[in-house]
């Protein structure tokens, strides 16, 4: 039986080559093979860069290449449906950055494809796999906080480049899509709940027909969400989770190591001591796709982040997009 999975890497994006494909390389059950980008010149460089032994002229040859069992997507958002359909059919497994689909359709037609064929496909969500969460997850479980009332959070960020990707409307860009998803899949993977009401105020930038800011609260059973995500905004991200009886608070829920080290602050009324927890060290790039091999070497029963997981996170999406008007 193989003990590594051999990576196809479907473009030379930041997010591949500054997190995921370095992940990759440094895992303990993966590599990067080939790789295939927009531009030869530029998939070449990226090849030499990562120590990955071809590069392609094209993302069909990735997907057709007996050499590869996965591929990883880090595509613009407006071609990761179509990308992971061409992977699923090609008979290749799928790892393909969030949000994996532009709307909810896309999502359920992909989990039919991936029962179909039986292959795996995922969202690249990081912070599924990342310890703080699971802490998070217990502490209100257990009743450490009491009963949950209200959690709030921010994502944020400085970019008003007219030729960023991040700012195209046609390939799937705007502040919602790109980390508004974070706020609501981790409080989701917290509690294990899905919100009943979404409501939400977006700003579009008329210059570019992106959200650039999003205010956004969801109720979910028992306590509310409220968070905001902005693309024209100084850098921020934080999470809290306030209860009757105490609140913890995360200073990088999301890009840990980036926006500010793993620490996670908790306070109980009971001892009127906030308790530091530090989660440095920890890849979570890594823990996703050695994950993600685990389970294809059959290692792992399951993966941690299911596509019926992604389904619900954009149904959450979709319904706050439903608020924009451009």
């Amino acid at each position: 039986m193989r003990d590594m999975i051999r990576w196809g890497v479907l473009g030379a994006a930041r997010i591949a080559d500054n997190f995921v494909v370095p992940a990759i390389q440094r895992s303990s059950n993966g590599r990067a093979v080939c790789v295939a980008a927009r531009d030869g010149e530029r998939a070449a460089a990226f090849a030499a860069k990562h120590g990955i032994a071809a590069s392609c002229a094209n993302y069909d040859e990735v997907i057709a290449s007996k050499e590869v069992d996965a591929v990883y997507i880090p595509l613009p958002t407006a071609s990761h449906f179509e990308w992971c359909k061409k992977a699923l059919l090609a008979g290749k497994h799928v790892l393909c950055e969030k949000p994996i689909a532009m709307n909810a359709a896309q999502v359920q037609e992909l989990i039919a494809l991936r029962d179909a064929t039986g292959l795996v496909c995922a969202e690249a969500f990081m912070v599924a796999h990342h310890p703080q969460w699971a802490f998070v997850r217990d502490r209100i479980a257990n009743g450490s906080l009491g009963n949950l009332e209200l959690v709030e959070g921010s994502f944020t960020y400085f970019n008003d480049d007219p030729t960023a990707l991040k700012n195209d409307l046609v390939l799937g860009g705007g502040g919602v899509r790109d980390i508004g998803v974070y706020p609501v899949v981790t409080t989701r993977i917290a509690t294990g709940l899905e919100p009943f009401s979404v409501r939400a105020d977006i700003t579009i930038d008329p210059r570019y027909g992106t959200d650039k800011l999003a205010i956004c609260a969801l109720d979910f059973p028992g306590f509310r969400l409220n968070f905001y995500c902005g693309t024209q905004l100084a850098r921020r991200q934080h999470m809290v989770f306030h209860g009757s009886k105490g609140w913890l608070s995360l200073d990088a829920p999301f890009n840990a190591g980036v926006y500010a080290d793993a620490k996670i602050r908790l306070r109980s009324d009971a001892s009127g001591v906030v308790e530091t927890f530090d989660f440095g060290g920890v890849d979570q790039y890594q823990s996703m796709v050695e994950n993600f091999g685990s389970v294809l070497l059959e290692r792992s029963d399951s993966i941690a982040f299911t596509l019926e997981n992604s389904l619900g996170n954009q149904l959450v999406i979709d319904q706050i997009l439903s608020h924009a008007t451009r």
